[in-house]
């Protein structure tokens, strides 16, 4: 349910309407704007009769169920855009955000180069993985701790955020310790002990659709963390497994105006798992801007050919500073459409 308040209601007409829906065994979240407060009502059961007391309360401007079955991340519960602060900047607000570096963290000097070339072209967040879900066990799957530390030492060097995955729902603190933004792989979509942990863990979260998920199912995903106490949550399309063999994945890229149209959260598009062809990373991080994402996180190494996992579908530096450099027209006009106010 959404319950809109009436205009400058006191905190006693909200705390009143609050204790109504727990007294019929509903969870409360509260929406703070400058005029009204808005509270959404979720839990289990037939809400008519909690929606007819409702309406029957003299502070109560308006009580509507709401149909979506994922209810916090639902454009019914909120309609202006999430933006999550990281550092200094939003993901969903006025300036488009990448975020990039290698795969894994595979010694300090291969981060901190990485870092400096991401800052040096205009990135804002450094990614790396240092706990790698890896298909075969016998894959480097990360340097775990020592990863982390050098991937804070990087990003602190070069004044870039942290982006890195967690694996497990034991390893949320750790993570947490080191990272600004905790990504869940596309593998933990629905590793639902891990999604209630990042609902406690006070960092923003990157969620990335899974191998063969739909759109509401990574919307579902979402819901948990939300419903868990964390509304800082991005989505992630990352290509999903279709009968196409020429890329890695396919890249589902109407999902990116699909979910803006569907949710108030931030949208984001990986262009190299979605293709994983070093080729076509520029292109489709362009198409990415152009079609209302907003962010991209791709990957950037030293030397892709030495790269200890992922390096074909990685950009070296050169390559990612062109593409850069290619993206600056279409941000011009994404913020035009936006309404940001350019060259000011």
């Amino acid at each position: 349910m959404i319950i809109s308040m009436k205009l400058h209601s006191s905190k006693q007409e909200i705390d009143q309407v609050c204790q109504r829906i727990l007294d019929y065994g509903y969870k409360i979240h509260q929406i703070q704007g400058e005029e009204r407060v808005v509270i959404a009502a979720v839990g289990v059961g037939d809400v008519t009769p909690c929606l007819d007391s409702l309406e029957s309360m003299p502070q109560v401007d308006k009580a509507v169920r709401i149909s979506a079955p994922y209810k916090f991340v639902s454009k019914e519960f909120r309609k202006e855009k999430t933006r999550i602060a990281v550092g200094g900047f939003e993901v969903g607000g006025d300036e488009f955000i990448v975020m990039a570096g290698p795969c894994s963290v595979e010694s300090e000097k291969q981060i901190m180069d990485s870092a400096e070339a991401v800052a040096g072209a205009g990135g804002q967040v450094l990614r790396g993985g240092a706990f790698k879900p890896r298909t075969s066990p016998y894959d480097f799957q990360g340097l775990e701790e020592e990863g982390l530390k050098l991937l804070r030492k990087a990003g602190d060097a070069t004044g870039l955020a942290v982006i890195t995955e967690v694996m497990s729902d034991s390893d949320v603190g750790l993570v947490a310790q080191y990272a600004d933004i905790l990504q869940i792989g596309a593998r933990n979509m629905q590793n639902f002990a891990l999604l209630k942990a990042l609902g406690r863990a006070g960092r923003p979260v990157m969620l990335k659709r899974g191998l063969s998920g739909t759109i509401k199912e990574l919307l579902m995903s979402a819901e948990y963390v939300v419903a868990h106490g964390n509304n800082d949550v991005m989505l992630c399309e990352r290509g999903i497994r279709t009968f196409e063999t020429v890329t890695r994945n396919t890249c589902d890229i109407v999902a990116v105006p699909v979910l803006q149209e569907m949710t108030h959260l931030p949208v984001v598009l990986d262009p190299s798992h979605a293709t994983g062809k070093r080729s076509l990373i520029a292109p489709l991080a362009r198409a990415g801007v152009a079609i209302g994402a907003d962010s991209i996180i791709v990957e950037t190494h030293p030397c892709p050919e030495k790269a200890w996992s992922d390096g074909a579908q990685s950009l070296d530096f050169a390559q990612f500073r062109k593409m850069m450099a290619e993206l600056k027209p279409y941000i011009e006009l994404w913020k035009e459409h936006r309404g940001v106010a350019v060259g000011v």
